[in-house]
């Protein structure tokens, strides 16, 4: 859990409290140190969030203290919601469930009218063909782009000829109604594109890769940008000089 998210969550655990909440079962229930939990405790603190309290004994928050209000509008909230439908019907059942979390922690935070829209909002994303294009591996593969751990994968081309890839899995798309891996292929030493319901096998290998500026998801986009950039400037030049 990173800093930023483990201060979100004691700053809410203390909200949600009336009486003191002690180091150690913070601790206990978000997997860290005590020691974490002094330093994060004093760091809200220099924040000028009103904890009281001391080590040893507790934490509670002032009582006049509150949160301000999330302030979004209709189109924002409606914004949220068309989201998190659309990876409830296209992404893979932890995804999924992760988005349907993160939305109901903003929707407690609004007022009534604004959380109505949940119920009553015409923009809907059908999900009676869900997770098209999305295979039992994606939750390994995203994982695995995450630790930057190689995998290794069987995988059917277009012509449906079969092959054996260990690949560095650098980052996933949708398309609209198909996910892809981007990967560096070590077979053909360069990027390559597999999608996500041609992979027959996957396996996570006990082998990492490390950060390579010239093997990145960012080197990729950076070449795709600029490949793009040309084909349009070939493009404006050919129809000028028709």
């Amino acid at each position: 859990m990173r800093k930023a998210e483990r201060l979100f969550q004691i700053l809410n655990m203390l909200r949600n409290r009336r009486t003191v909440l002690t180091a150690q079962q913070i601790a206990e229930e978000l997997a860290v140190s005590e020691r974490t939990i002094y330093r994060d405790v004093q760091v809200l603190s220099l924040s000028g969030v009103p904890i009281e309290g001391e080590a040893g004994v507790g934490y509670r928050l002032q009582r006049h203290f509150q949160l301000p209000p999330l302030m979004f509008d209709q189109d924002e909230v409606e914004a949220l919601l068309l989201g998190v439908r659309m990876i409830r019907a296209w992404s893979d059942r932890q995804l999924a469930a992760s988005a349907s979390s993160a939305l109901h922690k903003i929707l407690a935070c609004l007022p009534p009218h604004l959380r109505a829209l949940e119920e009553v909002s015409a923009i809907q994303v059908p999900d009676y063909q869900q997770q098209m294009g999305i295979t039992p591996y994606s939750e390994q593969i995203r994982k695995a782009i995450k630790a930057r751990q190689k995998i290794a994968l069987e995988y059917e081309n277009a012509k449906q000829e079969n092959s054996q890839r260990c690949v560095w899995p650098l980052g996933i798309f949708f398309w609209g109604n198909t996910w892809t891996l981007l990967g560096w292929c070590e077979l053909r030493e360069d990027y390559r594109v597999f999608r996500l319901d041609r992979i027959l096998s996957f396996m996570a290998l006990d082998d990492y890769f490390a950060p390579a500026p010239q093997r990145s998801l960012e080197h990729y986009l950076e070449m795709e940008r600029n490949r793009y950039q040309d084909y349009m400037t070939h493009k404006a030049q050919s129809s000028g000089n028709a």
